[in-house]
């Protein structure tokens, strides 16, 4: 066994004194790089924000979508749009009533003709 210098003890001291700040360095890096993409504010978290973010402008058009139908449908309740007549005729449908004076003619057997 070949003999070893006396200052073996120095030169592993002065080695591992030597690898020391970058192996911190690379610890405090790999910390960094996973909070990056793990951490509330990383890059999962952004895509899953993406995300909800695609769903509720989803949600906003649909519900921009029903505001613009009841607008509609309000719109055509004002007094300049109605039509006695019409009104009549669905209030009956709906209510499954007829008018006295109203010629009623049953189906036959091949049902409704519309």
């Amino acid at each position: 066994m070949p003999a070893l210098p006396a200052d073996l003890g120095n030169v592993l001291k002065r080695q591992a004194k030597a690898a020391l700040p970058p192996l911190l360095f690379l610890a405090l890096a790999g910390y960094f790089a996973a909070n990056a993409t793990r951490g509330d504010l990383g890059l999962r978290a952004y895509a899953a924000r993406g995300q909800d973010l695609a769903r509720a402008e989803a949600a906003r058009a649909e519900a921009e979508a029903d505001v613009a139908t009841w607008q509609r449908r309000v719109a055509s309740l004002r007094a300049e749009h109605l039509d006695a007549d019409v009104i009549d005729e669905r209030a009956r449908a709906m209510l499954n009533l007829a008018d006295p004076d109203d010629i009623v003619v049953p189906y036959g057997a091949l049902g409704p003709l519309f």
